[in-house]
């Protein structure tokens, strides 16, 4: 009883007219709209522009051939179709990445040309099924295409439409294949015409490429991600525990404009806020809270529609509200928030 009237307390206060709360929760839309849309394709970002995003997250690897590329992990066989395509039946290995033993097929060891001819697939279809009839039609994009899909958006509706990179094992990548993807992200910008006034975040759960960001391209912003358990790849010693600490977040603030931590950082099991935000923002960051999906298995029991796994409600909203009465500027979001309201 005591846990659902504080969940009700603070509903009511997140209720409250955005002026009275302050500047509007930034809405990014994780590996694009990927509650209806298999994740990181064109397809995907694109129905989370018209959504309402105020940014679009691509996950960014590499290929053989230097070409950043959108996927949630350098391991292609969860969401493509490369399992199947005998042709590439001799590019499977086993890799150590961040002290764990992955099998499978890996973006660094193709081309971009080869990688273009794979099609995405929908990552968890046991929960998304209705994503699975997408099986096939989208090629992986590059973030160039991301970059100029977005700005045709932008010129059709007259909206900043921000970009949200994440660097993926770039630790990994530059020991085991030289692949510099702090370099490679740098000189996309130039390329691009990506410039540290335009709405851009980078970020990563690694220290040492944010940290190489920040001196080689000043003025991007930066966002340290953590986690509950474990720590950064690059700094094994670390525990993500430790750097949100007041300590912690002050030797963070020395190098990123916000921290991106899961929403079990943030909130309590009964959706009471945690002390990271107000100690966070003593240190003058931000926080990012990651990730808000709409399904129940994602939803915390009180916020659950039903007991179907697949489920979907207003439990997703309801977080999403929960997050901005604890203070936070931005959450990450598998589906629409803006503009949904709930009883």
């Amino acid at each position: 009883m005591v846990r659902n009237l504080a969940l009700i307390a603070l509903l009511a206060l997140a209720a409250t007219p955005a002026a009275a709360q302050g500047q509007e929760m930034l809405i990014i839309a994780h590996r694009g709209a990927s509650a209806e849309r298999p994740e990181h394709t064109l397809a995907a970002y694109e129905r989370a522009i018209d959504q309402g995003a105020d940014y679009i997250e691509p996950d960014l690897v590499a290929t053989k051939d230097l070409v950043l590329v959108s996927r949630h992990e350098n391991e292609l066989s969860g969401t493509t179709d490369v399992a199947t395509r005998e042709e590439f039946e001799d590019r499977r290995r086993d890799k150590t990445i961040d002290g764990r033993l992955v099998a499978g097929w890996f973006a660094e060891d193709f081309t971009l040309a080869e990688l273009r001819t794979l099609r995405a697939k929908e990552r968890i279809p046991s929960l998304r099924p209705a994503n699975a009839r997408f099986d096939g039609l989208y090629q992986v994009p590059t973030f160039a295409e991301i970059v100029k899909l977005v700005r045709a958006k932008e010129a059709a509706t007259g909206k900043r439409i921000g970009l949200y990179p994440e660097l993926k094992h770039p630790t990994f990548l530059l020991q085991n294949g030289g692949i510099d993807m702090v370099d490679l992200l740098l000189r996309e910008f130039r390329q691009l015409g990506i410039t540290p006034a335009d709405p851009v975040f980078v970020q990563s759960f690694e220290i040492a490429p944010l940290q190489r960001l920040k001196q080689r391209g000043p003025g991007f912003k930066l966002v340290q991600l953590v986690e509950p358990l474990g720590g950064p790849a690059d700094e094994p010693a670390m525990r993500y525990a430790d750097m949100v600490t007041p300590t912690g977040l002050a030797e963070i603030a020395k190098y990123a404009a916000a921290v991106g931590a899961h929403i079990g950082m943030v909130l309590m099991p009964e959706g009471t806020p945690t002390t990271l935000v107000a100690d966070a923002k003593a240190a003058g960051l931000d926080v990012h809270a990651w990730t808000i999906r709409p399904e129940n298995e994602f939803l915390p029991a009180m916020l659950r529609t039903g007991e179907d796994p697949k489920g979907k409600g207003c439990g997703d909203v309801k977080l999403a509200a929960l997050l901005k009465a604890a203070g936070v500027a931005g959450v990450f979001s598998d589906g629409p928030l803006k503009g949904r309201s709930c009883p």
